[in-house]
């Protein structure tokens, strides 16, 4: 998970600052110290860390700071702000032309995840309100024509290119009466990348610039590759001009250096964050957000906005009044359990979840989960209806059917039984109102 060693380190610094009843200059140099290191280990620009250590100090070490009721507490936020102020202050969303069609022009070099995002951001756009069009103006790769036209239909977008046809700046213009034919009030144009910047690639792409005239160019960049995407998004900004910026691959890289520096270094926001291969994996940044699940005071807010897009309200509400009922059985649960991997990795839910980092830090088990669901999906309806029929010679059947042992499907239903009973203690029997929690679950024990 990204900035999950940074995350660490800075937890384990603030944790020592918060149990000092008072601090000293020394003790907040020494803090600050630590965490010069662990921002440049996390492969955050040198220069961005001076910057950014030079104006915790500053403010940490006045005297009201030092010699307020929570010192501790108080540089924590300093930084927490500082780390806000780097990561662009506030959530930046993608601008629209006041006389349709938007066009956005995708840029980066080549194996950045360019065409992929493409695709997610049309889709995220289609599920607006919009009409996307996607135009193939990278002819150079090898099917990279084809690979566009993939995405298009997976996530049902219309591409255009032009066969046989290997100019871009062309192909660019002949979208604009495209999309005028067919209604797109949106145009994202996939360029060319290269495997380093040279100058017939950006001359090729002022060219496609100089004739849509986007709303915007959008810089995608990889993660993963550290100061060389810092590097890329500097000239990119200078050599073209660019109005923000997509990082993909966020969900590979445990350091994302890149994205702290990235802003900081062209003054350009990063608007989305690829954390994973589905659409929804591309996620809006929010760099108040970003910057408290790097301090291990949660994320409670993407919480409820996948939580929102995870679970069914028919199915919330059906389940709220299972949970009053004390009728919940292990086909709910099974139901539950495929909500919650819509929403990702528990490590990642753990992490939104305010005191939770050290058990996000601690290892998780993912694996158990799926165990889980091979016990009761080995399972007849009427067994997971009825938990209370297995006897030995069922649960010899479940065990070998799900390739676990008897002894893993016991301490499963042992598991789910007390789950059950603070079920019933947490909701009243049938009382109203205090069953569904912040999953639709109440506040249960889960047994993985």
């Amino acid at each position: 998970m990204a900035f999950e060693n940074l995350g660490s380190k800075l937890q384990n610094v603030f944790k020592q600052l918060r149990s000092k009843g008072k601090l000293t200059e020394k003790d907040v140099k020494d803090a600050m110290r630590e965490v010069r290191l662990a921002l440049l280990e996390a492969d955050v620009n040198f220069k961005i860390v001076k910057n950014f250590i030079t104006n915790v100090t500053e403010k940490a070490v006045g005297g009201e700071i030092l010699e307020g009721i929570n010192p501790g507490q108080q540089v924590v936020q300093i930084v927490n702000q500082e780390l806000i102020d780097m990561l662009g202050g506030s959530q930046s969303n993608l601008t629209f032309s006041n006389k349709p069609p938007t066009i956005y022009m995708m840029v980066g070099l080549q194996g950045a995840g360019k065409t992929t995002g493409c695709g997610k951001i049309a889709g995220i756009l289609r599920s607006q309100g919009k009409k996307p069009l996607l135009v193939a103006c990278d002819v150079y790769r090898p099917a990279a024509v084809k690979q566009l036209q993939i995405v298009g239909k997976t996530y049902d977008i219309p591409v255009f290119s032009i066969p046989d046809n290997q100019n871009p700046i062309e192909i660019a213009k002949a979208s604009l009466q495209q999309a005028a034919e067919n209604n797109n009030d949106v145009i994202i144009i996939d360029t060319a990348g290269r495997l380093h910047i040279d100058e017939d690639l950006m001359e090729e792409l002022r060219q496609i610039k100089s004739a849509t005239r986007p709303q915007e160019i959008l810089l995608v960049i990889d993660a993963m590759t550290g100061q060389d995407a810092v590097n890329v998004a500097e000239t990119f900004s200078q050599t073209l001009g660019i109005d923000g910026i997509i990082a993909t691959k966020l969900d590979g890289d445990t350091r994302g250096g890149a994205v702290l520096s990235v802003r900081a270094v062209t003054g350009k926001p990063v608007k989305y964050v690829g954390m994973g291969e589905k659409l929804e994996d591309m996620e809006a940044f929010y760099p108040e957000r970003m910057a408290s699940r790097i301090l291990g005071m949660g994320d409670i807010l993407s919480l409820v906005d996948k939580a929102q897009k995870a679970f069914d309200e028919k199915q919330a509400i059906e389940l709220e009044q299972k949970l009053r009922q004390n009728t919940f059985d292990l086909e709910d649960f099974l139901d539950q359990m495929q909500q919650i991997k819509k929403m990702g990795s528990l490590k990642d839910i753990l992490g939104m979840i305010p005191g939770m980092s050290q058990v996000q830090n601690a290892e998780i088990d993912e694996k158990a989960m799926t165990h889980v669901e091979a016990i009761i999906r080995s399972m007849t309806p009427q067994e997971r209806r009825n938990p209370t029929i297995l006897n030995g010679s069922r649960k010899k059947r479940i065990a070998k059917g799900s390739g676990r042992t008897i002894q893993e499907v016991n301490r499963m239903l042992k598991q789910f039984d007390e789950m059950q009973k603070m079920m019933k203690q947490i909701t009243g029997g049938s009382k109203k109102g205090k069953g569904k929690g912040i999953f639709g679950m109440g506040k249960m024990g889960l047994p993985f």
